[in-house]
């Protein structure tokens, strides 16, 4: 997306080798110098690995362009050409009517799911989806994009069509899975949009709610097993709508909307023995999820509760020698859990990463709009 290119690219080239050179990094330091490497040319050009997630561009876009700003070096991102990208793949309406009829606004995954209109400027295919909705908002917010000057009533008054009456969130208007995860997305674009609108709140709040299991964490649809993910989305989503204070655990507990004490219980549980956090019980540990976790933790005041000597030392080991972190040790890394792995290594609040708004997944610089 530098220089003269408006979207990430991918490089074609492969190579016997692939998955035979070394990946683990002797390093028992952060190597933030190396990180912005990786990154800096992800922007340029993704390896072809990433064809088969052409669908998601915006989303890697996202990872990409927040990581450097975790990192500290979000001035090597052309953010005219950023915005003027993402910007491109929001869909419109022909007009005002067309708000009430059922679909979504918000923004396109990528330019293949983007569809041009006919010759009335009807949509014949619109796929935006919440999720790629959330990242492009997120972008640019990140690279200081006045967002007063894009079309957020689209996005909030036809984001209503995708509430269901138990207050959860289909993704998209043809149809799809509804859990926790678009709940989240959907609160996390009305708190940066400043305008509640586009959700019903006590609605919102209710099928959060309903998702707590019987151990603390909270499953991703009511009565499913807990997981790290969903417990983040559910206490991020009500921690944005102000249904729960920050810090709860320095003040009174019993008026809560939630079990805290079990909450708290489940995932301090969820540290393992090599140091990571698991998103489950019985799972190995994962990069990711010592943001996933550890982000509720800091939401509620637990954060120092966790070993982060040891949380530290796994993560180092799934740090590559060529940039980026990967699931587990030994792994290639990827665009996905190098994000986290930053993130994770912000609230352990390792020196030269800014700190971040957890709850929104931005730096704090970013959450103020100040880049």
């Amino acid at each position: 997306m530098a220089g003269s290119k408006t979207s990430l690219e991918f490089d074609y080239v492969s190579s016997e080798d692939d998955d035979v050179y070394p990946l683990q990094s002797p390093s028992t330091t952060f190597d933030r110098d190396l990180h912005v490497t990786f990154l800096q040319m992800m922007y340029q050009m993704l390896p072809y690995h990433y064809q088969t997630q052409e669908i998601n561009r915006l989303t890697l876009a996202y990872f990409t362009i927040s990581g450097l700003d975790i990192l500290g070096a979000i001035d090597c991102v052309d953010k005219d050409a950023v915005a003027n990208w993402v910007l491109s793949l929001q869909a419109r309406p022909a007009d005002k009517d067309e708000l009430s009829n059922g679909q979504f606004y918000g923004f396109n995954g990528s330019r293949s799911s983007q569809f041009p209109p006919n010759n009335d400027g009807v949509l014949i295919h619109n796929h935006s989806h919440l999720a790629s909705t959330y990242c492009a908002i997120a972008i640019l917010q990140t690279i200081g994009y006045n967002l007063s000057n894009m079309d957020s009533k689209s996005i909030l008054m036809s984001m209503r069509n995708l509430q269901q009456p138990d207050g959860s969130f289909l993704p998209i208007h043809i149809g799809a899975e509804t859990d926790l995860r678009f709940i989240y997305c959907a609160v996390a674009i009305c708190f940066m949009l400043e305008d509640w609108s586009g959700i019903d709140k006590e609605k919102a709040k209710n099928y959060i709610l309903k998702c707590q299991s019987y151990d603390g964490g909270f499953g991703m649809v009511p009565g499913s097993e807990s997981h790290g993910g969903g417990t983040f989305c559910a206490v991020a989503s009500l921690r944005l709508m102000g249904f729960i204070e920050d810090d709860v655990l320095s003040k009174s507990t019993l008026s809560c909307i939630l079990d805290i004490p079990l909450l708290l219980e489940w995932c301090l549980q969820r540290q393992a023995a090599d140091g990571g956090f698991q998103g489950r019980q019985n799972k190995p540990s994962d990069t990711c999820y010592a943001f996933w976790v550890g982000a509720v933790l800091r939401i509620l005041g637990g954060h120092e509760l966790i070993d982060d000597k040891a949380l530290r030392g796994f993560l180092l080991t799934c740090q590559s020698q060529y940039g980026g972190f990967s699931k587990f040790p030994g792994d290639l890394p990827d665009l996905y859990h190098s994000y986290y792995g930053y993130t994770a290594f912000s609230l352990l609040g390792e020196p030269g990463l800014n700190p971040l708004l957890v709850e929104l997944g931005l730096t704090n610089v970013a959450a103020l709009g100040g880049n």
